[in-house]
């Protein structure tokens, strides 16, 4: 048996849905946010030479965040050694972030590779970071199939780009996000 999943009122979110930021030839949104510098705007909050740190503007729970190399795959092997290396030093990187900024009691990580995986996004593959909590899942998503986002994205972002900030070689650029060379 299927059911919808019932709507939190989250007016705030027209900002993200209105944003000018979008190029309507650019199928790829990931390639788009990896090229462009509005960084705090588009939620990305950390960089590296080959990936970059993606707040997801649909968290499964606050802090959720993607680690997403710059080049444009959905195959996993097609990453070269360098990408394959910072986009793993990244994901350490954020974990470190997340911890400070949220203290959460573990994570969840994962890549969704394929078109049977379940992912949205496919063809430019990315890791899903998200803190968890003992007790996160209570009667709302499980039995309301409704989720609660306890924090805004934008408030998130701050604590999360501090906690980027304070970490060792970190530099933080005009646009907002954190770089690490």
């Amino acid at each position: 048996m299927y059911r919808d999943m019932n709507q939190v009122f989250a007016p705030w979110r027209i900002e993200w849905v209105e944003r000018d930021e979008r190029d309507p030839d650019d199928s790829c949104v990931f390639c788009t946010f990896s090229a462009d510098d509005a960084d705090r705007e588009n939620l990305v909050v950390a960089r590296s030479e080959h990936a970059f740190v993606l707040l997801n503007n649909y968290p499964y729970n606050p802090g959720h965040a993607m680690v997403i190399p710059d080049a444009h795959t959905g195959d996993y092997g097609k990453l070269d050694d360098q990408q394959l290396l910072d986009h793993a030093r990244l994901k350490q990187r954020t974990f470190d972030a997340l911890e400070t900024a949220l203290g959460p009691d573990g994570f969840n990580a994962g890549l969704n590779l394929g078109d049977g995986a379940g992912g949205s996004i496919d063809d430019h593959l990315h890791t899903h970071v998200v803190p968890r909590w003992e007790g996160d899942t209570n009667f709302m998503p499980v039995i309301g199939d409704t989720s609660v986002i306890v924090e805004a994205l934008e408030d998130t972002y701050e604590r999360v780009r501090e906690a980027f900030a304070d970490q060792e070689g970190a530099t933080v650029s005009d646009a907002g996000a954190v770089i690490f060379e």
